[in-house]
């Protein structure tokens, strides 16, 4: 394990460290007005969801790293305390990052990277037509951290109004995660692209107490083949399965020849296909 000690950093290099590490990030893609109405957009990767009631979005304009000074959303949304948040999918990413060019004050660009205004509803500063999700805001704050090359500054907008396609939506009204097509900030040049196949659920215990994998017989916690991940699937059980004479003579029959390992092996199976019930019977059954 490779331990930094900051203080032996320099700000580039701590920047490349928790932009690699500390991803994907969403992004927010912000668009806001100066005091005389000239419109910028930008997006930003230090940025989240925080609360839904009231519900707040923070992202944060930080200070350049190379020179210290500040991006024009920040001294916009000091003056003019609106906003709109956009969400960004794969359709827009390269229009988004070309808007991140570093044009002079006064330049549009939504203009510059091909983007749609749409007015907005409550708010000054308009709305990216081609985003799926649209958030309309009023700042409540903005937070500066320090005034140093790199330090942040928390902007806490508060969702006044947010506006959806509904080609996102699914049949309920619901968004569909499927259909948002979403993308995300790593670090250097690197984006990620959330797709079906890099979908997938995990159960919440919200309703439920889990067991713990401390509660995990022996011979299954000290596994050679259940992962980590196997084990949180397996303690997430309200109680341990019970297996009665039928079904513990079938999984005999079917699977009693099999060694410890192959046993785990098909329980893992089960197990990263979703089927957490049967892989306690079978890992059950496997006890003499």
């Amino acid at each position: 394990m490779k331990t930094l000690n900051i203080k032996d950093l320099s700000p580039q290099q701590t920047q490349m460290f928790l932009q690699y590490a500390v991803a994907p990030r969403p992004i927010a893609f912000v668009s806001t007005v100066d005091e005389d109405g000239n419109v910028n957009l930008s997006p930003f990767s230090f940025f989240n969801l925080f609360s839904s009631n009231p519900p707040i979005l923070v992202f944060s304009p930080a200070r350049r790293v190379r020179d210290n000074t500040t991006k024009h959303t920040l001294d916009n949304v000091l003056k003019i305390k609106e906003c709109t948040i956009n969400i960004v999918n794969y359709d827009m990413v390269q229009q988004t990052s070309l808007s991140s060019t570093e044009y002079p004050k006064g330049v549009n660009e939504f203009i510059k990277a091909g983007f749609t205004e749409l007015k907005s509803e409550f708010v000054k500063p308009p709305r990216v037509k081609e985003a799926p999700v649209q958030f309309e805001c009023i700042v409540r704050d903005v937070i500066a951290l320090a005034e140093t090359p790199g330090a942040g500054n928390l902007v806490l907008a508060e969702v006044v109004a947010m506006h959806i396609s509904e080609d996102v939506l699914d049949a309920d009204g619901k968004i569909d995660q499927l259909k948002m097509d979403h993308v995300a900030r790593l670090g250097g040049d690197w984006y990620s692209r959330v797709t079906k196949d890099s979908l997938f659920q995990v159960a919440k215990p919200l309703t439920t107490m889990g067991i713990g994998v401390d509660a995990l017989p022996e011979y299954i916690r000290n596994s050679k083949v259940l992962t980590g991940n196997n084990l949180g699937q397996l303690g997430n059980v309200e109680i341990i399965p019970t297996l009665d004479y039928s079904e513990k003579s079938e999984l005999k029959n079917t699977y009693g020849k099999l060694s410890e390992n192959q046993i785990h092996l098909v329980a893992k199976e089960f197990l990263d296909n979703g089927n957490v019930v049967d892989a306690w019977k079978l890992l059950l059954s496997s006890i003499n």
